[in-house]
């Protein structure tokens, strides 16, 4: 089935958007990516030891870099946001970049649709540009579809290919420091559909990702994420679907049951800042839980892509 294209007036992102690049150690990514981003540029440097933010600098020198003490994780695009100065910010990896246009007609939708708080991109992934398994599973979404609003309605994004309205993402408290990086999206995702904002995938808006070893891989994200399904689950989601999480990833092996035991540790910091979200959001938290756990085609739990 082709995939319906979105047209909007085109018009110039450079007043409207600000990219923001988070990273740690990735100055051989940045070589690649920072000179394909237009400005403004922020690019925040999670205590990096390898000379990433000199590199930024030189290379493009239009660019505010921002450099931490220590490294916050996903904490660091809140710091990068609140610095920008645009209504829009387009959050981006250090092994990623926004293809040509892609700002301009995702401002040109948030300008158009003030209810719309995220934009989740489509990722195009290395030298071949297949599509990114996550945006098949998004693009199957079976939450219902709003006649008044483009695209795909989803509770999900990629935070290395995602645009904001940055009034709406700061007024949700931003990503958070207790799940630091890894699966931190679904709980920035289910409080801006609990404010009210609308969030939707759009084909035509599109990101590269080029991706390069990482330390965090394999079993290691796969705890990581087990880790943070289940935190977020008892920040936001009612405690039977937290425990079902808990037992669910104790039962795929050591990876995700050491993830488990990671989330208890970080209960307590959890639980301080537990709010359930209201009705309406936990029905469509609800429908792609059924979806996963039925197995059929749609949304499925980051944990279990890993």
């Amino acid at each position: 089935m082709t995939t319906p294209t979105t047209s909007f007036p085109s018009s110039k992102s450079t007043e409207r958007v600000t990219t923001v690049v988070i990273t740690h150690d990735g100055r051989e990514r940045l070589a690649r990516t920072v000179p394909q981003h237009a400005a403004p540029l922020i690019v925040v440097d999670n205590a990096s030891t390898d000379g990433s933010a000199d590199l930024v600098r030189t290379i493009a020198p239009h660019a505010q870099v921002i450099e931490l003490a220590d490294d916050v994780g996903a904490v660091a695009r809140n710091i990068g946001a609140q610095a920008a100065e645009t209504p829009y910010v387009a959050f981006a990896a250090d092994d990623s970049w926004w293809a040509p246009c892609s700002l301009d007609l995702a401002a040109d939708v948030l300008d158009t649709h003030p209810e719309i708080g995220v934009i989740a991109a489509r990722v195009l992934v290395g030298v071949d540009a297949h599509l990114d398994p996550f945006c098949e599973a998004v693009g199957r979404s079976p939450l219902p579809r709003f006649p008044d609003v483009p695209g795909t309605s989803v509770l999900d994004f990629r935070a290395g290919a995602v645009v904001v309205r940055r009034s709406a993402l700061l007024d949700v408290g931003g990503f958070d420091a207790v799940l630091e990086l890894g699966g931190e999206e679904e709980r920035v995702a289910l409080d801006m559909a609990d404010s009210g904002r609308r969030l939707c995938y759009l084909h035509d808006v599109v990101a590269r990702h080029d991706p390069a070893s990482r330390e965090c891989a394999g079993g290691a994200l796969t705890r990581r994420l087990a880790r943070n399904e289940v935190l977020t689950a008892v920040m936001r989601r009612p405690v039977r679907v937290a425990l079902r999480r808990a037992w669910w990833h104790v039962r795929q092996g050591s990876g995700s049951a050491l993830g488990v035991l990671d989330a208890v540790l970080r209960l307590p910091r959890a639980m301080a800042r537990r709010r359930t979200v209201g009705s309406d959001t936990e029905t469509q938290a609800r429908i792609l839980d059924l979806v996963s756990e039925r197995g059929l085609p749609g949304l499925e739990h980051r944990a279990r892509q890993a």
